[in-house]
Order: structure tokens, then sequence, then C-alpha cells
């Protein structure tokens, strides 16, 4: 098995991107609050690994024509999406949950395709995205406006905001994408008796993987979809209050490699000194060493310059002191997931897909 192990750190310089609604005994009674985490330490803000998988699935739907989305249905209180991984790309990259309504009335949803009868089909993402969350604790701003362009007094509302740099981590199980599991356990129930019959239509390979019967698509199929995937993280867009508080989130940081494993050996990149974000050098260097044979790619580190410049030359100075040093690329963001996946892509590496 391979993965793709990332860290992403968004900046956020006056931002309210994933906000909690309404604050009750608040001074106004429209005040909207950011989510964010108090511990002992202070209050941290934090984005959900929710709407950061909602920013990414829309920005590929709107900016890539190749991305095949899946379409989402209602019946009553219950929404799914198709539930379709062989047609549609987020339904297995992101993972799914479909069950035949138990009620004899239930309006079906037009256009959904059939579900065998007493069959639940569920899809563990091979797409896994953390909580984004800030690396320093932050005192939140309370901002005061008021709506004025009507007659008479003026309607106060109030929204909290902050300044912080949000660390999260994403990772990819190669194997599991553009896999399809049809055995009887929670999560890799992912077929039903429609969906067998289409993946044998498109002739898809019936293999064995983890012990379990599989459908799997061509190699460059698996590859084009995982390409998609990751090219969205370069452009993505999204999050709440933009309009008054935009926020460019291409990241201002990212780490990305491939490894034997699906724990992500680069999390603690960077760490709160004195309220301030650090790149943590003693912690890169016990885990390059500690996992450096777990790397199955280089180690592509993109880091925008004017962002964070001094941290960024403690690390460029810290990987010169390693002898296997040519293992690791420092660029642009955007440039690092371009260069990453052309490696991954490389046809010499098909087996990281295995």
């Amino acid at each position: 098995m391979s993965f793709v192990s990332s860290v992403i750190l968004i900046d956020a310089p006056a931002s309210a991107l994933n906000n909690a609604g309404s604050v009750e005994g608040a001074r106004t009674d429209n005040t909207i609050a950011v989510k964010r985490i108090q511990s002992a330490y202070g209050s941290f803000p934090y984005v959900s690994a929710q709407a950061f998988r909602y920013w990414l699935r829309t920005t590929l739907e709107h900016t890539d024509s190749n991305w095949k989305a899946a379409p989402v249905h209602r019946e009553g209180k219950i929404a799914y999406t198709d539930a379709n991984p062989i047609q549609f790309w987020d339904d297995d990259l992101f993972g799914y949950m479909r069950a035949p309504s138990k009620k004899t009335d239930a309006k079906k949803a037009e256009g959904a395709s059939p579900l065998e009868k007493d069959r639940d089909i569920t899809r563990v993402a091979p797409f896994r995205v953390s909580t984004f969350v800030s690396v320093s604790p932050v005192a939140v701003t309370s901002d005061f406006g008021t709506m004025t362009r009507q007659e008479g007094d003026p309607v106060p509302y109030e929204h909290e905001f902050y300044k912080a740099h949000l660390v999260g981590s994403l990772s990819l199980d190669l194997s599991a994408s553009g896999t399809f599991f049809d055995g009887e356990r929670v999560g890799f129930r992912n077929l039903d008796s429609f969906r067998r019959d289409e993946a044998k239509k498109f002739e898809l390979e019936e293999t064995k993987s983890r012990k379990q019967k599989v459908f799997r698509l061509p190699l460059m199929q698996r590859q084009t979809r995982v390409h998609s995937l990751f090219s969205g993280i370069a452009r993505i867009m999204g999050g709440a209050k933009q309009s008054l508080h935009y926020t460019d989130l291409t990241p201002a940081f990212i780490s990305l490699t491939v490894t034997k494993f699906g724990n992500n050996p680069f999390q603690r990149f960077f760490t709160d000194r004195q309220r301030r974000t650090a790149f943590h050098r003693e912690a890169f260097l016990e885990s390059w060493a500690v996992y450096q044979d777990q790397l199955q790619s280089k180690l592509y580190v993109g880091w925008a310059q004017g962002f964070l410049d001094d941290e960024r030359r403690a690390f460029e100075e810290a990987i010169e002191s390693l002898p296997n040093k040519d293992r690791i690329e420092i660029v642009h963001p955007v440039t690092a997931i371009h260069n990453f996946l052309a490696e991954l892509n490389d046809g010499i590496n098909a087996q990281w897909y295995d």
C-alpha cells in the first residue's frame, strides 16, 4: 500500500473562514461567531474538515472540465450522492453512504441510480482530511457594522474574525483510489448488484486487495482522478465572509510525499513560539531520520516567498546538513503540487497504486 501524505498551512490574515452561527446572549441579536477550540492555552480558531472538503469539491466542479461530480438526491429529510464510484470521481475519492428508504410512503428521488433492495452501500473515503487549526492561540476580534441604507434607525450587527495560520493534514490511500470493494464489511460494501453489473460492463479488472474481492479501474483512469484532485488544491476557493474578509486559500505552505503507511510523518513541521508560527527544526530532523525509509517519493515542500521568510531560511539551512538532501525539493506551493504529481504519475511508479 502507498499513501499521499500532505501538510497544508493556510495564511488567514484577517479572516472568518468557518463560522459557528449566532451567539446566544451576545450584545447584538445577530452576532456571528467563528469556530474555535477553547483550551487551557487559549482560543484556537479552526476550519472543519467538512468545510475544506466542500471547498475542494466545488472548486473541482467549477474549474476542472474533466471532473465528474456525483449528483445529490433528496428524499424527504434524507440527502445522498448517487453512490456510483465507477462513474463519479468524488464518490470514488470522497466516499459515500447510501441506504434504501425504509418508509413505504417515501418519495423516490428522480434521476437517482437504482439501489438493490435491502442493501446498504458504504465506501470509506480514500481521501482523508483533518481539521485545520491555528498554530498559536488567537484573540478573536469582534467587528461591528450597521445597515444604514434603509429609512429610520440603523440596524447594528456584529461578527468575529481572526489573524491566524491554520494547519491541517491530508492523506490519500492510493491503492483504494479507483478500487471498489465488493465485500460485506461496513465501509467496504461499495457495490450492489447494479453497480457490480456496471463494473463488468465496463470490463473493470476483477482482483483481490486486502484479502477482499475488488473491481479496479485501469491505471491511467485512476491516475487521472488523483491528478485532478490534487491539482484542485492549487486553485482552491471558498470560505465564509469572503465579501468582507477576502482570503486567498492557496496554501502558503504545503508538503507532499508518498509513504508506505497512512500516518503523516511531518505533521509537527510547525510549532508555536511565543505566539508566533515557527519551523520546528528538531521535530523535522527527527521525523526525517525515523521515517525516511518509508518515503517512496521525494519530499516536495511548497513555501511561498514572503511568508515566514526567516523560518523558510531556517528550513533551508536544516536540509543542507542532510546527506540525502537531494530527496527534498523546496519551491512555490503551486509548483510543488505540479512537480509532485509528475513523479506520482510517472509510469515507473505504477506500483504505488497496487
